[in-house]
Protein backbone atom coordinates (compact mmCIF):
# COMPACT_ATOMS: atom_id res chain seq x y z
CA UNK A 1 0.00 0.00 0.00
CA UNK A 2 1.59 3.64 -1.13
CA UNK A 3 2.06 6.06 1.88
CA UNK A 4 -0.93 8.04 0.12
CA UNK A 5 -3.04 5.92 0.69
CA UNK A 6 -2.89 5.23 4.53
CA UNK A 7 -5.57 6.91 6.02
CA UNK A 8 -5.73 8.56 10.06
CA UNK A 9 -7.23 4.85 10.74
CA UNK A 10 -4.46 2.46 9.93
CA UNK A 11 -2.04 5.41 11.09
CA UNK A 12 -3.35 4.55 14.78
CA UNK A 13 -3.95 8.38 15.13
CA UNK A 14 -6.72 10.91 14.43
CA UNK A 15 -6.15 14.75 14.27
CA UNK A 16 -6.13 17.00 15.88
CA UNK A 17 -3.89 14.81 18.89
CA UNK A 18 -1.11 15.85 20.84
CA UNK A 19 2.04 14.66 19.31
CA UNK A 20 5.75 14.55 20.66
CA UNK A 21 7.96 14.86 18.33
CA UNK A 22 11.75 13.77 19.00
CA UNK A 23 14.63 15.12 16.73
CA UNK A 24 18.29 14.49 18.00
CA UNK A 25 20.87 16.45 16.32
CA UNK A 26 24.12 18.14 16.79
CA UNK A 27 24.40 19.88 19.76
CA UNK A 28 25.36 23.55 19.07
CA UNK A 29 24.99 27.11 19.39
CA UNK A 30 21.39 27.31 16.56
CA UNK A 31 20.52 23.51 16.74
CA UNK A 32 17.54 24.14 19.09
CA UNK A 33 16.11 27.39 17.85
CA UNK A 34 16.87 26.20 14.15
CA UNK A 35 14.39 23.51 14.82
CA UNK A 36 11.83 25.67 17.01
CA UNK A 37 11.94 28.09 13.80
CA UNK A 38 10.82 25.21 11.49
CA UNK A 39 8.01 23.59 13.28
CA UNK A 40 6.28 27.34 13.70
CA UNK A 41 6.62 27.26 10.01
CA UNK A 42 4.18 24.16 10.34
CA UNK A 43 2.56 25.04 13.48
CA UNK A 44 0.32 28.32 14.51
CA UNK A 45 0.58 27.87 18.20
CA UNK A 46 3.57 26.40 19.36
CA UNK A 47 3.32 26.93 23.08
CA UNK A 48 5.30 28.23 26.05
CA UNK A 49 7.56 25.22 27.55
CA UNK A 50 6.85 23.14 24.34
CA UNK A 51 10.84 22.32 23.90
CA UNK A 52 12.32 20.20 26.51
CA UNK A 53 15.90 19.42 25.80
CA UNK A 54 18.73 17.09 26.89
CA UNK A 55 21.94 16.62 25.87
CA UNK A 56 24.22 13.16 25.37
CA UNK A 57 26.43 11.91 28.14
CA UNK A 58 29.17 13.57 26.02
CA UNK A 59 27.78 16.57 25.06
CA UNK A 60 27.98 16.05 21.40
CA UNK A 61 24.02 15.85 20.50
CA UNK A 62 20.94 17.05 21.94
CA UNK A 63 17.81 15.37 22.00
CA UNK A 64 14.76 18.00 21.92
CA UNK A 65 10.83 16.84 22.33
CA UNK A 66 8.79 19.25 20.97
CA UNK A 67 5.22 18.70 22.16
CA UNK A 68 2.24 20.41 19.91
CA UNK A 69 -1.25 19.66 18.49
CA UNK A 70 -1.04 18.38 15.53
CA UNK A 71 -4.36 18.82 12.81
CA UNK A 72 -3.28 15.77 10.07
CA UNK A 73 -1.54 13.80 8.69
CA UNK A 74 -0.18 16.18 5.67
CA UNK A 75 1.16 18.48 8.17
CA UNK A 76 3.28 16.14 10.02
CA UNK A 77 4.79 14.70 6.43
CA UNK A 78 5.57 18.39 5.69
CA UNK A 79 7.00 19.13 9.21
CA UNK A 80 9.67 15.58 9.15
CA UNK A 81 10.41 16.75 5.53
CA UNK A 82 11.43 19.74 6.36
CA UNK A 83 13.04 18.77 9.46
CA UNK A 84 14.74 15.82 7.66
CA UNK A 85 16.42 17.93 5.45
CA UNK A 86 18.46 20.27 8.41
CA UNK A 87 22.24 19.15 7.92
CA UNK A 88 22.46 18.89 11.95
CA UNK A 89 19.85 16.18 12.33
CA UNK A 90 21.11 12.91 13.22
CA UNK A 91 17.41 11.35 14.25
CA UNK A 92 13.66 11.52 14.58
CA UNK A 93 11.10 9.63 15.82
Amino acid sequence: MSEENITNEELGMTFPCHFPLKVMGVNNASFEQDMVVIVRKHVANLGEGAVSSKPSKTGKYLALTIAFTAESKAQLDDLYHEINTHPDVKMML
